[in-house]
């Protein structure tokens, strides 16, 4: 079962960190650091930014390997790429429906950069967000 095996795995990671035989690969003060130094590219970019667990690891044999590629597959594409295209219709839909309002909307651009496929970007009122 997945889901077993997404719980083993997390519990396992976790108590690797507790015990230091693993490291993370970018602490909360490491992204306020970078954020306010104006260099993401260094901590995200190169990182998964889907906060969730890897779990593909060599320690796995084949059919688990093949199992934490599809959950890691599933996450990204739930937790990063429809939460996304989830936020960028709901502000579509709100300038939509009051073209006479000002908005401000405030979302970091990280989330919406990871997405490289082309013709994917959302257009608000002229604007790719």
């Amino acid at each position: 079962n997945q889901v077993i095996f997404a719980l083993n795995q997390t519990l396992l990671q976790q108590e690797s960190v507790r015990a230091g035989s693993l490291q993370v690969s970018y602490t909360t003060e490491d992204l306020i650091k970078h954020y306010n130094c104006g260099d993401l590219n260094s901590i995200i970019f190169n990182h998964d930014t889907s906060q969730v667990p890897n779990f593909n690891n060599v320690t796995l044999r084949p059919s688990e390997q093949i199992t934490a590629q599809e959950i890691d597959s599933y996450f990204r594409q739930e937790l990063i790429y429809k939460r996304n295209d989830r936020m960028g219709n709901r502000v579509k839909a709100l300038m939509e429906e009051h073209p006479d309002n000002s908005f401000f909307f405030a979302f970091g651009a990280v989330p919406l950069a990871v997405r490289t496929d082309a013709g994917d970007e959302k257009q608000v009122q002229g604007v790719n967000i």
